[in-house]
């Protein structure tokens, strides 16, 4: 009796498992596959279904054997997946999954990636120089262009390029990754700066470079008269031209750093003047002089606040006021610090200034001359790039424009005691000595990515400062950007 009603309920089960089946079962109508703006790293998959469910779609490169998963498309019957960061001439397969109770797989198809575009293919990177394709780990390095047509590329540990943007009118001469998980680009007019584009040989920088004035113009280094926000799958999803709608002269060019806050309020630099009358060569003179401060706007070029290095500063007693009066701060670096407020990079006086966000009181001088006692030995000058870490230190590329040594620097600040501890001391060798620019990032799996802009190298360095990856652009970089994978991760997963 007992076998009989269990195969009664197997059959119950069983009957039941094929009426959900019937119910959930659906078809695969079609599956077309495009290249958006014809990249090689990039393939849409439009997929339309019979009945209303969610899908998405399990992918595998064929010599690697690596498998990823896209996203999954809420439930409805037409459907468009993105495969980002594919390899060019590369084959890969595919299955579409109807991701119903059953989990309905497709038949597996395969589809090739046409070849790099010449202009694009990798001849920065080779086996003469240090190459271990594990030191980027798996992350990959973010770096702009500023003449026509300017872009944006992302070069993985082997030296490829696995995405690209590009803009015909402008160039791009900053980028950052936004908390949405997006790309904010600097716009640079193309013909601004050019001197600052081209590589130069180590021998160059240590005879040539300190023979530039500091600033040209207004726009000067790392300057730019635009911004636009870019998605990880390449569309631009707007344009601001800061020139055309700014009424104010000095709102019309930012320059160095763009950072989006969670409530996509952008804060960046700007070079407000002041007329004055100060002291030259013994005579008083009325003059306007040039500056620096942080100014806050929204997506749509609307200012929303600003702070000014002149309402901190006492002209009065600056030695230096009349020899720099066009180009008193030369403020060259922007980051918010772990309570929110601001840090910025003051290269002249060889400080890292904290500003009250909310007051705009000058908290702190860091550096050379500064508020905090610190080993001598560690001074940094000219830096550039500071941002913090996430273990609280201070992060910047020192630029070393007395020893002409430069490379990454981290400290430990004890703000109330006002005492500084070197924890990393990663100099580069001589050779890749920048007096302008520069940067460095510490990536998740300890190394360093830290770029010498004017001898175009990006490389992967210890915390010694020892080459373990290196890369020569053709072009000089303002700086090289580490890109999380998990970046990524809305998009496509790998699967393990």
């Amino acid at each position: 009796m007992k076998r009989l009603i269990g195969i009664v309920v197997a059959c119950c089960v069983l009957a039941a498992i094929l009426f959900i089946w019937s119910g959930e079962k659906n078809t695969l109508k079609s599956v077309v596959l495009t290249s958006p703006r014809n990249t090689a790293m990039y393939n849409k998959v439009d997929i339309t279904i019979a009945k209303p469910a969610p899908v998405y779609v399990e992918y595998t490169e064929k010599a690697t054997g690596k498998s990823y998963r896209t996203r999954i498309s809420p439930a409805d019957t037409i459907h468009h997946l993105d495969l980002l960061l594919l390899k060019a001439n590369t084959e890969y397969t595919y299955r579409v999954v109807i991701d119903n109770l059953f989990k309905q797989k497709s038949a597996e198809m395969s589809f090739k990636t046409r070849e790099q575009s010449p202009w694009l293919v990798n001849h920065w990177f080779d086996e003469s120089r240090p190459h271990d394709t594990s030191a980027l780990g798996d992350g990959m390095i973010l770096v702009c262009f500023g003449r026509l047509p300017g872009s944006m590329m992302l070069i993985d540990g082997k030296g490829d390029l696995r995405w690209y943007w590009q803009v015909e009118d402008i160039g791009v001469r900053a980028v950052s990754i936004t908390p949405q998980g997006t790309f904010l680009a600097m716009l640079r007019p193309a013909l601004k700066d050019v001197v600052d584009d081209n590589t130069m040989t180590p021998e160059q920088v240590r005879n040539d470079e300190h023979k530039k004035p500091m600033r040209r113009g207004s726009i000067g280094f790392a300057g730019g008269t635009g911004l636009a926000e870019v998605s990880l799958t390449g569309e631009t999803m707007w344009r601001l031209d800061l020139n055309k709608v700014e009424k104010e002269k000095d709102y019309q060019v930012i320059h160095h750093d763009i950072l989006m806050d969670k409530d996509r309020h952008i804060h960046t630099l700007y070079r407000p003047k002041k007329v004055a009358t100060i002291s030259v060569d013994g005579k008083m003179e009325t003059d306007t002089l040039g500056g620096d401060g942080i100014m806050v706007i929204d997506t749509l070029g609307n200012v929303i606040k600003t702070w000014s290095a002149w309402d901190v500063w006492d002209i009065e007693k600056d030695p230096y006021i009349a020899e720099y009066r066009y180009d008193r701060f030369h403020i060259n670096g922007l980051c918010f610090d772990k309570d929110n407020n601001y840090l910025i990079s003051a290269p002249i006086e060889d400080q890292i200034w904290k500003i009250d966000s909310k007051t705009g009181k000058l908290v702190w001088r860091f550096g050379r001359n500064g508020d905090f006692k610190m080993d001598s030995t560690a001074y940094f000058s000219f830096q550039h790039t500071p941002y913090i870490m996430d273990n609280g230190d201070l992060m910047l590329f020192d630029n070393g424009l007395y020893d002409q040594r430069s490379g990454g620097k981290a400290f430990h600040l004890d703000e109330k005691n006002r005492t500084a501890t070197t924890t990393i001391n990663a100099l580069l060798p001589a050779d890749k000595y920048t007096s302008r620019m520069g940067s460095c990032y510490l990536m998740p799996n300890g190394n360093l990515l830290q770029c010498s802009s004017k001898t175009g190298s990006v490389m992967v360095t210890d915390k010694k400062g020892k080459v373990l990856w290196e890369c020569v652009l053709h072009f000089a970089p303002y700086r090289a950007v580490y890109v999380p994978m998990e970046t990524w991760s809305k998009y496509f997963k790998e699967i393990k």
